[in-house]
């Protein structure tokens, strides 16, 4: 078997087993210190062969895009799910105060390792939740600064490159500021590009502190196939990086949303508790992501090509 059969068997393999892996936040499960990897070791063989054959994947998908929309069957779920939009900021306004309220009762914030270290704290955090729980769009603005003021306070004592795995949390914040304002329609694809990110970050996360990942592999038994947990690891963040990458650039939201959805429940039957409280407000964004089916880029790209319009109107 050559070489590139074999790496395409093993990414195969990686993208079944991922939900064990894929989209964990490694630092909730391993005690182990990290440790960056050197950059060369990171831009190994395997990695630039993936590089390569992942290019391309995205340049033959990109191709089968219109063949993939004009399915009956597609056509038909868009248009049912497209039916429900007007019930997304209400699932994000109060998806949000419930994921706050799972938090609060677990003695953390934003994420099971990082704990409420003060009782302001705690009343701020309820404050939101009842805030966002009042159905009135003055008082979900009035949750959606304080919440913002929250991410701020922890973003100071946990640093920024440990927090931008949680960005998301201000793209939440921008969509329910922006609700009801002229801005509104930028919401969501915002949310989407927060949520692409942040993916993307995690994955990078894996490259660059391996070590982290691989303990996790050893303690939890995650399956290998016979391949060194190493190159595991590399595959699960490409895919992982991949995911955010399309979330962003808007190519099969929903599907991904939807595989997404089932990539956290299978993590949660490996994790547990702590990947309920860690993960909910995910899961919650993953609906909105289903049901929306937008993309931060496809609508900047519509935004621009109406200015362009106007102005060569203009002149």
């Amino acid at each position: 078997m050559g070489k590139l059969a074999k790496i395409f068997i093993l990414f195969v393999l990686v993208i079944i087993c991922s939900p064990f892996l894929v989209d964990a936040h490694v630092k909730w499960f391993t005690k182990v210190t990290p440790e960056k990897e050197a950059i060369e070791l990171i831009l190994s063989p395997i990695f630039m062969t993936l590089t390569l054959l992942i290019a391309a994947l995205l340049a033959v998908l990109t191709q089968l895009l219109p063949i993939l929309d004009n399915i009956p069957i597609t056509k038909k779920i868009d248009v049912i799910l497209d039916r429900y939009r007007k019930a997304s900021r209400y699932i994000l306004k109060y998806g949000t105060a419930l994921a706050l309220m799972i938090q609060v009762w677990s003695g953390t914030i934003f994420a099971p390792e990082f704990a409420i270290s003060n009782n302001i704290i705690r009343i701020l955090l309820w404050l939101t939740i009842l805030l966002l729980l009042i159905p009135n769009h003055y008082a979900t603005k009035a949750g959606a600064i304080i919440l913002f003021g929250l991410f701020i306070y922890q973003l100071a004592h946990s640093g920024l490159f440990h927090m931008l795995d949680y960005g998301f949390y201000l793209a939440i914040v921008g969509v329910l500021l922006v609700g009801r304002t002229k801005l509104e329609d930028w919401g969501f694809p915002f949310l989407y590009l927060g949520t692409g990110l942040s993916l993307c970050w995690v994955a990078v996360e894996k490259w660059v502190f391996p070590a982290m990942s691989i303990d996790i592999i050893h303690h939890h038994a995650v399956p290998t196939f016979g391949f060194a947990p190493s190159i595991f690891v590399v595959l699960a963040a490409f895919i992982e990086f991949v995911v955010g990458y399309l979330l962003i650039v808007g190519i099969l939201n929903r599907l991904l949303a939807f595989v997404l959805t089932l990539i956290f429940i299978s993590t949660t039957m490996l994790f547990g508790v702590t990947e309920i409280i860690g993960h909910l407000m995910i899961h919650i964004v993953l609906i909105i992501f289903i049901i929306e089916g937008v993309s931060f880029t496809i609508r900047l790209l519509k935004f621009i090509e109406q200015k362009f319009l106007k102005w060569s109107l203009f002149f």
